[in-house]
């Protein structure tokens, strides 16, 4: 019987010490096949066209020229050839949607300084789900519903693409002081990983004032 439970151990140690270093190679793997992957893609249609070669050089002029965009794009001659550039893909019923779509998508990510910044809960069928509050609501919905709502967006577990908007009552959202990067990292993993605050949060029947753009003065 000692006999067996030390075999059983000793399987039991080597299934463990497997499984954490899979734990550990499965990241180190995908992030670097990630990365040569972006490298090829970009040395097979970028860095085989010019003049000078190393490993690198087509993400280097990627980079460089996105900076450079940046940069003329302050410039009024600049501005202005984006906006007849604009004005053209408007036109363009297909394209249209697309560009506008992925503009405006592009300006909420990287110049809003409150996207993706507050934690909260909200009721979801009976249970609680943890979304990320937004800056405000359509025009349309606070009109037909007042400013009582706000707007709250769960991402789908184990898919950085997906979620689904709520509009949800200030008083049913909860506050959670909890990092976002902590919140989207347990959500994405399907809560295999928390670093939730053990910090008291505020009770379920505490009325919530949240400070959204639209709402000052009413």
């Amino acid at each position: 019987m000692q006999k067996d439970k030390n075999k059983k151990t000793l399987a039991g140690k080597i299934s463990d010490n497997f499984v954490e270093g899979l734990i550990i190679v499965i990241p180190l793997a995908i992030t670097a096949f990630a990365v040569m992957a972006l490298l090829s893609f970009t040395e097979e249609t970028i860095g085989s066209h010019l003049p000078i070669h190393f490993p690198g050089v087509g993400l280097v002029t990627i980079i460089i020229s996105i900076w450079l965009v940046g940069l003329l794009s302050g410039h009024k001659a600049s501005k202005k050839c984006l906006e007849l550039g604009d004005r053209f893909l408007d036109k363009i019923p297909v394209v249209k949607f697309i560009y506008s779509s992925v503009k405006k998508f592009s300006a909420a990510i990287f110049e809003s300084d409150s996207m993706f910044k507050k934690v909260v809960l909200v009721p979801h069928g009976g249970v609680m789900s943890l979304g990320f509050l937004m800056n405000g609501v359509p025009k349309a919905v606070e009109e037909k519903f007042g400013d009582d709502y706000v707007c709250v967006f769960i991402p789908w577990s184990l898919n950085m693409t997906s979620g689904i908007n709520f509009f949800v009552k200030k008083s049913e959202v909860i506050p959670l002081d909890m990092e976002p990067e902590d919140a989207l990292q347990f959500i994405l993993t399907a809560g295999t990983t928390s670093a939730v605050s053990h910090e008291k949060l505020p009770g379920d029947k505490e009325r919530i004032e949240f400070d959204l753009p639209g709402n000052s003065g009413k």
